[in-house]
């Protein structure tokens, strides 16, 4: 008898596979729970403390921190901006290699996704470490490392973007003579953007997020003072530090979904 993913069925009820496919890997997961440490009677008792901990936040600001946290905040934002920005410049060559339709050859294809998968094979924390090493202390090491981590992610959206793109457009310029080069820049790029400019927003809302905490190893932005005021338990600035992150980062959202209408509904009517 075959087996069918399709429903409703002839007898109505659900397809064996389908159900098979949600309740074996329920299944797995809860009987490999353990082997991670995965107690309910761990996170159930350890509701109180957190709540314990939360009422600790509701305390008077330290106002006299506001110069110091707008620094921080802002040196955040530049991180994140820097990073961004030059990851642009280093992954858009990167993806046109790393894409199977434009890469110039396959050795080149594979060693270009090598490479990506290997950047991003190692988290930012871990990079940030590398470059504060070889840099020392400050910001440069913490950008470095988001760039780096950031190409990885940007040259695969790109790369994959490229992919994607309808032929016929690329055919229709190879047909009147154009190079390789020409049908990527005027075909395959333009009909890449709008996934583009998603990826783009997606990876400013993570590195912003991920610029908050490089502080942790030295690498510049809000992190360290975050961490050193948890560890003090300095609740009056812990408090102050989270809302600036909460507010920075919805800001942030706000603004691309507004840059995100605007550019896409540009790209449309150009088309």
């Amino acid at each position: 008898m075959m087996l069918s993913w399709y429903w409703p069925t002839p007898n109505g009820k659900p397809p064996l596979i389908a159900v098979l496919s949600v309740l074996v890997p329920l299944a797995v997961l809860l009987l490999t729970a353990s082997t991670v440490d995965m107690s309910y009677n761990k996170i159930f008792y350890a509701i109180p403390r957190m709540l314990d901990f939360t009422k600790n936040l509701w305390v008077m600001p330290d106002w006299h921190y506001v110069p110091q946290l707008a620094k921080k905040m802002l040196e955040t934002v530049e991180m994140t901006l820097l990073a961004t920005a030059l990851a642009i410049l280093l992954s858009m060559p990167l993806g046109v290699l790393a894409a199977k339709n434009a890469s110039p050859h396959p050795i080149i294809f594979r060693i270009t996704r090598d490479l990506l998968s290997f950047i991003r094979a190692l988290p930012e924390l871990v990079w940030a470490l590398v470059f504060v090493s070889a840099l020392g202390l400050g910001p440069l090491p913490g950008i470095m490392a988001l760039s780096l981590v950031t190409v990885g992610f940007m040259g695969k959206f790109i790369a994959e973007s490229i992919e994607v793109v309808d032929a016929k457009a690329i055919e229709g310029l190879e047909s009147t003579g154009c190079t390789k080069f020409q049908s990527i820049l005027y075909a395959m790029l333009p009909q890449a953007v709008p996934d583009f400019i998603g990826s783009l927003l997606y990876i400013l809302d993570h590195n912003l997020r991920a610029a908050s905490i490089l502080g942790l190893v030295g690498a510049g932005g809000i992190g360290y003072d975050m961490v050193m005021s948890m560890r003090l338990f300095n609740y009056e600035r812990i408090g102050m530090i989270a809302l600036s992150i909460y507010a920075l980062v919805t800001l942030l959202d706000r603004l691309s979904d507004v840059f995100r209408q605007k550019a896409l509904g540009g790209i449309l009517n150009v088309h």
